[in-house]
This record gives structure tokens, C-alpha cells and sequence, in this order.
């Protein structure tokens, strides 16, 4: 899976709690009823890019997703302490790669093409785009 997603990738988180408004105030109103204080939203839907991946753990980071404070003690050095907001890792299977033209998520294969390189031929694995008629993604297209 780590093969798929690279740097500077577009990704979209695909599980966790919702993003989406409507959906929040439902839930949280059938939780003010029970008694329970409201859930806060969630990542699911937000897109950013790829800071790091880290294949051997299965997770990546990504800019503006899963934000989590942290205290900071005053250093020696002049830095300044207080409370920092920093990405904190995300598991691969919560995202998915987002097609940069469309804006859509794409389910991704890959497709062996023969390339010449200084006089050499060479097999080259490209990303390539799988399906997606009803996405709206064109088939076999390069990822």
C-alpha cells in the first residue's frame, strides 16, 4: 500500500468521524437527548498533501490532518515554550490517493511499461488509475 501513496501526494481521508456539518448536528443531538456532551469533527473528507511516509509502520503524514497540541517547555536556546499545533501520523488504510485534476478519489494500479535509457531497455512501473467510469475518472490514466 505505502507503494501507491508517495510525497507530495494529494490524499483524502476516507474512515474516521465526519467533517460534514449535518451530519455532526444529527449525531450530537441525539447525543444532547442521552445526556452526553457533543462529539467534535472529525478528518473524514478533508484532503492535503503528503508530508512523510513511513512504510515500515504503515502510516503517513499529511499538511492539516490529524492536528494534535502539544506543550512545550522553554528552551535554552531563546525558543520559545507554549502550546504548538503539529500532524501527527495517519494510518494508510484511512486515506486515499485523490486524483490532482478532478479533485476526486481514484483507486490506483499499476502498469508495466518498456522504457530506453541510455541504450538500455528497462521495465518501468507506472501508477495508473483503475476504473472510475461512474468517478469520473478515465481509465488507465497516469497517477
Amino acid at each position: 500500500m505505502a507503494a501507491k501513496i508517495r510525497k507530495n501526494d494529494l490524499v483524502e481521508v476516507v474512515r474516521g468521524r465526519t467533517s460534514d456539518e449535518k451530519a455532526l448536528a444529527k449525531r450530537n443531538a441525539r447525543r444532547a437527548e442521552e445526556g452526553l456532551e457533543p462529539l467534535k469533527p472529525g478528518d473524514k473528507g478533508k484532503q492535503g498533501r503528503v508530508i512523510q511516509v513511513f512504510p515500515a509502520e504503515g502510516k503517513v503524514l499529511v499538511e492539516g490532518i490529524n492536528l494534535k497540541t502539544r506543550h512545550v517547555r522553554q528552551g535554552q536556546q531563546g525558543s520559545a515554550g507554549g502550546i504548538e499545533t503539529i500532524e501527527a501520523p495517519i494510518a494508510l488504510s484511512k486515506v486515499a490517493l485523490v486524483d490532482p485534476e478532478t479533485k476526486k478519489r481514484v483507486r490506483v494500479g499499476f502498469r508495466e511499461d518498456t522504457v530506453e535509457r541510455g541504450g538500455r531497455t528497462r521495465t518501468v512501473r507506472v501508477r495508473v488509475a483503475r476504473g472510475g467510469a461512474q468517478r469520473g475518472v478515465e481509465q488507465g490514466k497516469e497517477i
